[in-house]
């Protein structure tokens, strides 16, 4: 932990007054950490993540009105978006997919002990994916399960025209990613160096017209369904 570094500005989003109280005071009781805004319901996170540009964002999923998923979507369109953690009590496949390809770059249960919920916070905050061990066995289940033979067709032919656009450097770099590598891993995997592989990366963002590597993944995974 870099305690010389400012503070990972952190907005709460939920419904429930005692939730965001109990996270304000898990988040504030950490020096690297701090809450600057409170929301409780989705059109309120849009604004307070205006108003004071926090660095990342925890969501909850069920909300009235907008709800978390589409409240992502909104936030994570805009220019310089924050990192969104979604927070919630539901571990549902279709809340844990449905969220991550929102774009929100972690999911943790509510349940989560509070040194859980603060480390998916820090992961986050530096750009690296942060899913619970729940969340995980769901998405990978999600994946490779029978699910809808309609759906699964439909999702994988969609998955592939995206990646169509791709050259083949960028298209072994997202199945590099994938697969769980970081990008020393996949330099040496494609005997290319990390700069190449970094360049690489910020084409797959551009083309694909994805927020993060869990998305990048979540494309290939379903193309090769």
């Amino acid at each position: 932990m870099d305690t010389e570094r400012e503070p990972v500005r952190v907005a709460i989003v939920d419904d429930d007054r005692l939730v965001r109280m109990a996270l304000r005071l898990i988040i504030d009781g950490e020096p690297d950490l701090t809450v600057v805004a409170e929301a409780a319901d989705g059109d309120a996170a849009i604004t307070v993540a205006d108003e004071h540009r926090p660095d990342v964002v925890l969501m909850d999923v069920r909300m009235p009105g907008r709800d978390g998923l589409a409240a992502t979507r909104e936030l994570l369109a805009r220019p310089a978006p924050p990192r969104v953690l979604m927070l919630t009590t539901f571990d549902s496949d279709e809340l844990i997919l449905g969220a991550l390809r929102a774009g929100a770059l972690g999911f943790v249960l509510k349940d989560t002990p509070p040194p859980g919920i603060v480390d998916a916070v820090r992961t986050v905050a530096d750009g690296n994916p942060a899913l619970s061990p729940v969340a995980t066995a769901r998405v990978i289940a999600a994946a490779t399960g029978p699910g809808s033979a309609d759906a699964r067709a439909s999702a994988r032919d969609a998955a592939r025209e995206r990646l169509s656009a791709l050259t083949g450097r960028e298209l072994d770099t997202a199945r590099g990613i994938a697969d769980g590598l970081g990008n020393p891993e996949i330099a040496e995997r494609l005997h290319i160096s990390v700069a190449t592989v970094k360049a690489h990366t910020g084409s797959l963002f551009a083309k694909l017209a994805v927020e993060n590597r869990v998305q990048i993944a979540l494309l290939v995974r379903d193309a090769e369904g």
